[in-house]
């Protein structure tokens, strides 16, 4: 498979893991998501683009399921960006599709309050605040 592919599951995990962990086995049926925020919806946008819709309540994909059990589960994860690499490498329209979704989404940062800090990813501790001690 292609690297390219590789990269392009891996990109798409975090939406598609949080949109499992917001809605668990809802995730592919078809009911408004006004509620979500921007990541969660997207990610479940992906999903129902790669894996298609269903009824509320019907069963999911096994990748879903395992995941839907333990959002936090890396080999669930795994599961699902493997099934995600070999539908995109059978598919270019459903690829150029995904291109699409996620050339379109918009990553937002913002602190606010005293001493606030805002990132993307926070890898790391993040300390903040007059007089830190730190002890090793």
């Amino acid at each position: 498979m292609s690297g390219d592919l590789v990269s392009l599951a891996a990109e798409m995990s975090p939406y598609m893991s949080a949109a499992v962990g917001a809605y668990g086995g809802a995730v592919l049926a078809k009911v408004r998501d006004d509620a979500a925020d921007g990541t969660v919806r997207l990610g479940r946008r992906l999903l129902q683009r790669i894996f298609g819709t269903c009824v509320e309540g019907a069963a999911l994909p096994q990748p879903l399921q395992d995941l839907a059990a333990d959002p936090q589960d890396g080999d669930a994860v795994a599961a699902l960006r493997l099934q995600i690499r070999k539908a995109l490498a059978a598919d270019p329209d459903l690829e150029a599709d995904v291109r699409a979704m996620l050339g379109g989404a918009r990553v937002t940062v913002a602190a606010s309050g005293e001493r606030s800090i805002a990132a993307q990813c926070i890898s790391g501790t993040a300390f903040t605040g007059d007089n830190i001690t730190i002890n090793r």
